[in-house]
């Protein structure tokens, strides 16, 4: 389902049936999954553009309305016409609770006092989550991949965050403590389809094997990228510059486990680490 014409085209070359439908119209939706009657639905819609990072809420509101009205929506078409598994795009690269060991599980908790300007973010991720695994109508799978990585993301040779590494514009905040979680874009298509196949109802991260703090993956992006090492400052420093949401997720963040999803989807990222993913082509 795209709310473009002009993506048609596209999609077809893909291999899809394209429908042009607006995900916050309840009506559009209810028609688009009514004429395909489908056995699952697959719902990764997000409308993130170049944003401040100081106003994080504010750049994740479209994709805010798509997780929580969007969500609702599909629910409703969903059950109209018995789907029989709903798999949910959520994040595991930001969301859990800051709090007690570096690497999470799905069982622990999210975030309950996110940075002020990321509060309505992880409200709506929550919501997602809790619309989908409550739905009992349905086989309710909830994804939560981590940081993308790969062609077509903004962590790519030529895009956005890789180029600012490069020329130096990122900065080490602070202690770098922060531990991040990355998944090659690939990979996270390959987890999806497992979860379509097999999953059961629940929670999955789908991240790579390596959580890392950022004092470690920055610098060694930088160096695979050929730049010279990041700049360092101070925590209250970064947090003036970049906001506070990028000073957490600098200092405090933590990583996601993805032993689940091994075990029970049979998923073995490609990409084992962002070690050799950030060095692939």
């Amino acid at each position: 389902m795209t709310r473009s014409e002009s993506k048609q085209a596209t999609l077809s070359e893909l291999g899809a049936v394209p429908v042009v439908a607006d995900a916050l119209d309840p009506d559009q939706v209810a028609e688009a999954v009514g004429g395909v009657t489908p056995d699952v639905i697959v719902h990764e819609l997000t409308a993130i553009g170049a944003f401040d990072p100081r106003h994080f809420d504010r750049g994740f509101a479209p994709t805010n309305r798509l997780r929580t009205e969007g969500t609702d929506h599909l629910l409703s078409a969903g059950q109209a016409v018995g789907v029989r598994r709903f798999v949910a795009q959520s994040n595991g690269a930001f969301a859990y609770a800051r709090t007690g060991g570096a690497v999470k599980g799905e069982e622990d908790p999210l975030d309950a006092t996110p940075a002020r300007e990321q509060r309505e973010t992880v409200a709506a991720i929550c919501h997602l989550e809790q619309a989908v695994l409550s739905a009992d109508w349905t086989e309710g799978i909830v994804l939560r991949y981590g940081a993308f990585y790969g062609p077509g993301t903004m962590m790519a040779p030529g895009e956005g965050m890789f180029e600012m590494i490069r020329e130096r514009k990122v900065p080490l905040v602070g202690d770098g403590g922060g531990v991040w979680s990355f998944v090659h874009i690939a990979d996270a298509a390959e987890a999806t389809v497992a979860a379509v196949e097999h999953g059961s109802r629940g929670v999955y991260n789908v991240v790579d094997d390596e959580p890392a703090p950022v004092a470690e993956w920055l610098p060694a992006l930088a160096q695979t990228l050929g730049a010279r090492k990041p700049r360092r400052v101070p925590r209250f420093i970064g947090r003036l510059l970049a906001g506070e949401v990028t000073a957490v997720q600098m200092t405090e963040l933590r990583g996601a486990s993805n032993a689940k999803a091994k075990r029970e989807l049979g998923w073995l990222p490609r990409h084992e680490s962002w070690r050799q993913g950030f060095a692939a082509p």
